[in-house]
């Protein structure tokens, strides 16, 4: 029998009509790039290190608590991109770690009545100013607005003219909070009312980070494609590395195929950014460079990214994400920027980068990696930019696809095998011809280029020691994004007249 029918069996006898159906030549590959944002909780009923589905801020915040880590990445995330499959994870604040504290002093009361500006983790508070109102009024009226703001990563107390605010959790990232006042200045309508000024402690003293162990065992095997986390620090990197990673156990790796990259946001001035960019080199980890006077918090600008990036990198994998807004992300205000040299730099540094629109808005500038050296500790650009991880893996999943739909229970047999046609057999040139078909696909859709030299490179060969098994090299040329446009502007003042009559 050739016809490879699985149910109808051989012998079956009754008359007449009997119909298999196959759907081993119909399928899609189907596009399943979930997100998954981790941060400490503050409360909420979602317990600890479970990993949920999440659409809204609104359950994020029942989930997880108003105002907590993983509630404002959630609700950064769905600001960038509302239609991505997202999950949450709440993970306990450091129990051996210190909250991070720092102080507002109202140095001097107000002349004139106005507005307040205040500015905390990027959020705005306004406080209402009344020209008869003392130091120590001002600092009361700021003590009650910031605490009626229950979406704040603070908390805040007064004594006489200073105000004292106070990271909700413990741990490294409460360091991560930044406060000021008329972030927008004149243009955007905010300055300080007349006579009144104050001064900012920034807040410090934050120890520790979270464990992340118990999340991590809770992803067992699920894909999570964008996984956002705001921890920098080596432990926290080193346990998502090896999770996402190549090794046998990692989600790169040939047991898992689960795939994926890590996205978080690491703030420094240039000196400090380029020592802790060269001291990673993580494929799957992208960390994207704020300035000192960014005024959203780490942990959303890691959301907004991943969201970004999510969405692009969902609709085309190969195509860049330069130019890409962080919608509802605060930058670092004029002056206190990076510059391009700088940008340039820190991409080198195996450092995402971003810079600021002309709308004031934060924009991706390159999606890099972390990885910057091969085993031998030798310069290496394999994986600098994340679309190459994404194309990668939107190639091995459409080969798998079309592979284990077209041919689950085959029998293998040498080329050159006279079986009839419609048997359930292959041959190596036969799963050869199929991925040559599969890579002519994947050109059109603009993911891989030089379809002639991958046949030519192609090798598909059946193991000299296990006839059960093929053995193949894959060998794509994965198309590259347009990064640089670099023109030498050769002018004249005139062109001679025998090269205009040339």
């Amino acid at each position: 029998m050739t016809v490879p029918f699985t149910n109808i069996p051989a012998n079956w006898r009754l008359p007449l009509h009997w119909v298999e159906v196959d759907p081993s030549r119909a399928g899609m590959p189907v596009v399943n790039m979930p997100a998954l944002m981790i941060g400490i909780r503050l409360g909420g009923i979602a317990t600890t290190n479970a990993i949920i589905a999440v659409s809204s801020a609104d359950a994020a915040a029942a989930y997880w608590g108003l105002g907590s880590e993983v509630e404002r990445m959630v609700s950064k995330f769905l600001e960038n991109n509302p239609g991505q499959m997202l999950f949450g994870a709440g993970v306990a604040e450091p129990a051996a770690g210190v909250k991070a504290a720092g102080t507002i002093t109202v140095s001097t009361a107000p002349t004139s009545s106005g507005t307040l500006n205040l500015y905390i983790a990027g959020q705005r508070v306004q406080v209402a100013v009344a020209s008869s109102d003392t130091v120590n009024g001002v600092a009361t009226k700021i003590n009650a607005a910031i605490n009626a703001a229950t979406s704040l990563p603070v908390v805040a107390t007064s004594a006489t003219s200073v105000v004292t605010v106070t990271s909700r959790w413990n741990g490294l990232t409460g360091n991560d909070i930044k406060i000021g006042d008329s972030i927008l200045g004149l243009d955007g309508g905010e300055s300080l009312p007349a006579g009144l000024t104050l001064a900012y402690v920034q807040p410090t003293g934050g120890t520790a980070s979270p464990d992340l162990t118990g999340v991590i065992a809770n992803m067992g095997d699920e894909v999570y494609k964008f996984t956002a986390s705001p921890y920098t620090d080596t432990t926290s990197l080193d346990l998502l590395s090896v999770e996402y990673g190549f090794g046998d156990t990692g989600r790169w790796g040939y047991l898992r195929e689960l795939y994926g990259a890590v996205f978080t946001a690491i703030r420094g001035d240039y000196a400090t950014l380029a020592t802790a960019g060269a001291a990673r080199n993580d494929p799957v980890i992208t960390r994207m460079a704020i300035e000192p006077g960014t005024q959203s918090p780490v942990w959303e600008v890691a959301a907004a990214y991943a969201a970004q990036a999510a969405k692009g990198l969902t609709n085309d994998p190969a195509r860049p994400l330069q130019t890409l807004a962080l919608q509802g992300i605060v930058a670092a205000p004029r002056g206190a920027r990076f510059t391009k040299t700088q940008i340039n730099n820190l991409a080198g540094l195996g450092l995402a980068t971003q810079h600021v629109n002309a709308d004031g808005k934060m924009a991706i500038v390159r999606e890099t990696t972390s990885y910057q050296k091969n085993a031998y500790a030798v310069a290496d650009d394999a994986y600098t930019d994340l679309t190459t991880l994404f194309t990668l893996s939107t190639l091995f999943e459409r080969q798998k696809q079309a592979i284990t739909s077209k041919f689950p229970r085959y029998k293998l047999a040498d080329d050159g095998t006279a079986f009839g046609a419609g048997s359930a057999i292959v041959t190596p040139k036969v799963v050869k011809g199929e991925l040559i078909a599969q890579y002519a696909q994947d050109e059109y859709d603009g993911l891989v280029e030089n379809a002639r030299a991958f046949a030519n490179n192609l090798i598909v060969e059946r193991d000299s020691a296990n006839p059960t098994r093929l053995n193949v090299l894959y060998p794509p040329d994965i198309v590259n994004g347009l990064r640089v446009f670099a023109v030498l502007a050769q002018f004249r003042l005139q062109y001679s007249r025998q090269s205009a009559l040339a």
